[in-house]
């Protein structure tokens, strides 16, 4: 929404500065985006008068002028300066516009430098308007009347004698629930609440008709209900439509928007200034009555932005006898759109319901300024006081004279009460605002009060309830007014910690991975059919009812899906070695008790860059382990685990590993993705990845905040190394996991140390040799017992692999 200064003066009476009142809109709601200020590039030039024009010795075209410059204003001493300048009208004892040199020139985006021309100095530039982008005059210098003082800046004599060419321009943004600040007068109307000035009294009164119209207009029964309550309009004849006054062509190219008519441009004035969008027909073209309905078949329109929409059944149009003539409050048409040579117009002013315009406006893909009126809302009492303003310009710039109204429907009912708590300020707000302060401010803002209750005016429809009525009060005193209150306690002393346990070890497992060096994902929690089936899901207990895209139609069976999209997307743009990791939520069902909190990280590439000492290397399982093993330390499980077979099936079969309290207490899962799944998710492997779920985690039986006192023994632990012989398919850990079982008050550790194949063995056996960690915590073991603890051993490993001890 863009508007001018001396626009904005028309409606609110303020002596406020430009940053003024940019501060205040913002402060507002309505945020300031730009302000362009012709005065900000144009200080430096100030009024001078040249002592002498004379023909330049070495170029017919050019003078060189002898310059009474005052560098330091009127209030210091002039200087002469030599010019060279190629303007025809340059003469002797004409004053003029000097730039003296240093100067900035927008009109040519140079910064002005002394030189020579053709063998003459030349220390600065007499200017014209085109070079200071006041208009696209360049056929000569600025020649200012005589008596002109000299020595003043250039942008001061402009604002006293031509303020049009130096009027800043505001653009501010808009939010959906402010349609009335589509309009200057709903600008200056929260600017004179604040206190920035006084309101203008605006009261457009009625144009007496001198005839009857000879064009009617009727809405359809079922258009009346909703589509369009409301239709006025009136022909006026012996228009002459030509150029617009100066003042208005000024302000319409001040905001972007191209003169085109007289007739035209009026519209567009008051679509801006009283966010009344109208429209104006051709009335010689304009066959029979017009009438608003709904489309019943598809029809092509070619509209007055030299495009042809096909109109659909269920849009609203306005049609004469003849057929189509105009998208209802979208986009008029062009075969009755007005010319230089129309002389009898129609003009409309409607009220439109906003949800039929965004929609129609949406299925045909057209944005005008009337539809983005339209679908916020307009006010809808001011559609004939519109009707009778627009008809008073017309008459005033083009001439003609105007009919009667013709109407049909009525203005809609928009009155609504709100009940108004002045104490609720202070407890919805957190500010003390005197009653009477509240009242007053929605007065100003157009609001009627009959006792405790206020009753928004028809152009806010965006105030529905008491909470709105605070809003508004909240806004004009400015928000800025806010001091920081710390919150009372809700009990004395130190307070309760708020975090749940959960909570504390999802930030635990967050800062464990981010000091790991792994980067944090955030990813959607909704994946493709295809992928989430990769990893158990893809069920209609997850299918989303309305996804956003096909690509999004499950909820995520696991947060591996989102990492490892987002590795391929890492690989695709040349980053090949990534460590990535989120925590958040998988689910396998609808049902709130069907999700569970994971941990997961992806380790794809290398361990680092290249370096001359050869460290770097591909990642692997146990690197995977080793940061798994980490993230469950730092929520506080148990040291001692097992690591056993029979992860879920996107896992390689032989390369990973399950760590658990016991065969169906499982806390996470590590080891290098399956082959297939990585070809699926287009991600370049091999990538290793661990998942922890930290609701498995055992809830510590003390609930002490301080770490529990460090225990050592005081007792030389003793080891013994064993050697079994078994099958060659033996799995390692099926060894490890019986030898540990041995005596689980005892063996601190158990470790491989060696493997042999081959050899004396024979086919199809292997040796392995571990070492068993004894620990006493009460007495130092004599030989019997570790005897006795290493018969247990040679039992257990036998019992579960069918080993025997090597001889």
């Amino acid at each position: 929404m863009k508007f001018t200064l001396s626009w904005l003066r028309d409606h609110l009476e303020t002596e406020a500065s430009v940053h003024e009142i940019a501060e205040a809109l913002t402060d507002l709601g309505l945020e300031v985006e730009e302000v362009v200020d012709p005065a900000d590039a144009l200080g430096a030039f100030r009024t001078a008068r040249v002592i002498e024009a004379k023909p330049h010795p070495n170029a017919d075209r050019l003078r060189v002028c002898r310059v009474e410059a005052w560098p330091d204003g009127a209030e210091g001493k002039p200087e002469e300066v030599q010019v060279v300048c190629g303007a025809p009208n340059a003469r002797t004892g004409m004053v003029g516009v000097f730039a003296p040199a240093g100067t900035y020139i927008p009109g040519t985006d140079v910064d002005l430098k002394p030189g020579v021309i053709r063998g003459e100095a030349s220390n600065g530039m007499l200017c014209s308007e085109r070079e200071m982008m006041l208009s696209d005059d360049h056929e000569g210098i600025i020649d200012l009347p005589g008596d002109t003082p000299l020595g003043v800046r250039f942008v001061d004599w402009l604002a006293e004698h031509d303020p049009g060419k130096v009027d800043p321009v505001f653009d501010i943004a808009i939010t959906p629930n402010r349609p009335d600040a589509l309009g200057v007068r709903g600008v200056a109307r929260d600017l004179a609440a604040r206190g920035l000035g006084t309101l203008k009294p605006y009261e457009p009164g009625k144009v007496a008709g001198s005839f009857e119209s000879p064009i009617n207009v009727t809405i359809d029964a079922d258009v009346k209900e909703k589509g369009c309550p409301l239709f006025t309009g009136r022909v006026i004849r012996g228009v002459k439509n030509g150029d617009s006054p100066d003042w208005l062509k000024a302000r319409l190219n001040a905001i972007g928007l191209r003169p085109i008519s007289a007739l035209v441009d009026i519209t567009n004035f008051f679509t801006y200034d009283q966010n009344r969008p109208l429209h104006v027909f051709d009335a010689d073209i304009v066959k029979g009555d017009l009438r608003i309905h709904y489309i019943d078949a598809p029809v092509d329109l070619e509209a007055l932005d030299d495009k042809t929409y096909t109109l659909q059944p269920g849009m609203m149009a306005i049609s004469d006898a003849a057929g189509v003539e105009s998208i209802a409050g979208v986009v008029g048409g062009a075969p009755s759109g007005v010319t230089r040579e129309t002389v009898n117009v129609f003009l409309e002013s409607a009220y439109w319901d906003p949800v039929t315009i965004a929609a129609t406006a949406r299925k045909l893909k057209v944005n005008s300024d009337a539809k983005y009126r339209f679908e916020r809302g307009v006010d809808p009492a001011f559609t004939l006081p519109g009707l009778e303003a627009a008809t008073r310009m017309i008459l005033d710039l083009c001439g003609g004279e105007a009919s009667e109204v013709v109407l049909d429907g009525a203005v809609p009912e928009t009155d609504r009460a709100c009940r108004l708590d002045t104490d609720r300020v202070a407890s919805l707000v957190g500010m003390e605002i005197a009653a009477e302060t509240q009242r007053a401010t929605l007065r100003a803002l157009g609001f009627s009060i009959d006792g405790d209750m206020a009753h928004p005016p028809s152009w806010r429809p965006d105030v529905q309830g008491p909470a709105d009525l605070v809003e508004e009060v909240a806004r004009i005193a400015s928000l800025t007014r806010l001091q920081g209150r710390p919150m009372p306690r809700a009990h004395e002393g130190v307070p309760q910690p708020i975090l749940t346990p959960m909570q504390k070890r999802e930030a635990a497992a967050r800062r464990t991975c981010a000091a790991l060096g792994y980067h944090e994902c955030v990813t959607y929690s909704f994946i493709d059919e295809a992928a989430a089936r990769l990893f158990g899901g893809g069920t209609d207990a997850t299918r989303l009812e309305n996804p956003i895209s096909s690509e999004m139609s499950h909820m995520r069976p696991d947060l591996l899906p989102g990492l490892l999209q987002a590795a391929a997307r890492n690989q695709a743009r040349g980053f090949a070695d990534v460590a990535l990791f989120e925590v958040g939520p998988a689910f396998h069902g609808g049902e709130p008790e069907e999700q569970v909190v994971q941990v997961c990280g992806l380790l794809v590439g290398h361990t680092g860059p290249k370096d001359v000492h050869g460290q770097r290397r591909g990642v692997d399982l146990f690197d995977a382990k080793a940061d798994a093993e980490a993230v469950l330390a730092a929520l506080g499980a148990p040291a001692k685990v097992q690591v056993l077979r029979g992860g879920a099936g996107w896992w390689h079969p032989g390369r990973h590993g399950r760590i658990c309290l016991g065969p169906k207490k499982a806390l996470g899962v590590f080891g290098e993705l399956h082959p297939k799944v990585l070809r699926a998710m287009d991600v370049k492997g091999p990538a290793m990845a661990f998942t922890v779920w930290p609701a498995e985690v055992p809830v510590p039986r003390s609930a002490a905040t301080t770490r529990a006192a460090l225990e050592l023994a005081d007792l030389q632990a003793v080891e013994r190394d064993f050697a079994f012989v078994v099958d060659a398919d033996v799995e390692a850990l099926t060894l490890v996991n019986a030898a540990a079982g041995a005596d689980k008050a005892l063996i601190d550790e158990v470790r491989v140390f060696d493997e042999f194949v081959g050899g004396s063995l024979g086919e199809g056996k292997k040796s392995l040799a571990i070492t068993v960690r004894l620990q006493p915590q009460e007495k130092t073991l004599t030989e019997a017992e570790i005897e006795a603890v290493a018969g247990r051993i040679v039992e257990k490993v036998g019992k579960a692999t069918g080993g025997v001890l090597r001889g």
